[in-house]
């Protein structure tokens, strides 16, 4: 299948980059990480407090799961609705085998693109976009996506809701 060529890392003359091998973690890291996963606002103080060390401990801990790209960064969960996005699609592409990096450069550009992955199966990547009407999410797909020489086909799932699994805070 394209996508499983694809993901055997040869993609033109570029080198697959090399990721180190993960650390272990351990306990207090992983109490850590649901914290931080659950509220990652919440306080160096009270992350050290709930998992029982210094606030130094909790610092240094935090400050090395960053850079061991454990924690990949801080956000907020955002209501696309509520925001002026009302219109969600999960987009299946089929591309020409070996360019996925060069499609995923383009997909980052998009407007409203919020997730990507390549994938194995009937088709090579899922796109997620959130965007603010059906007439820009028709814009979106007819005139960007389709416009991106790598890419021979789209199919488009319209989203009528969605719920999202991350923990309340």
């Amino acid at each position: 299948m394209a996508s499983e060529r694809m993901a055997d890392g040869q993609d033109g003359d570029r080198p697959e980059p090399q990721i180190p091998d993960p650390r272990p973690l351990d306990a207090i890291d992983r109490d850590i990480l649901q914290i931080l996963h659950t509220d990652g606002r919440a306080s160096i103080r009270s992350v050290a407090e709930r998992v029982h060390v210094s606030r130094a401990n909790a610092y240094a801990r935090i400050n090395r799961l960053i850079d061991d790209g454990v924690i990949r960064g801080f956000g907020a969960r955002i209501n696309h609705e509520r925001a002026g996005q009302g219109a969600s699609a999960y987009i299946t592409l089929k591309i020409v085998q070996n360019t996925w990096r060069t499609v995923r450069e383009h997909l980052r550009t998009l407007p409203g693109a919020s997730h990507i992955a390549l994938v194995s199966g009937d088709f090579d990547v899922l796109l997620l976009v959130h965007t603010p009407d059906n007439r820009a999410l028709r814009e979106l797909v007819l005139t960007r996506l389709q416009s991106i020489p790598e890419v021979l086909s789209t199919r488009t799932l319209l989203v009528f809701e969605e719920d999202d699994m991350e923990p309340e805070s």
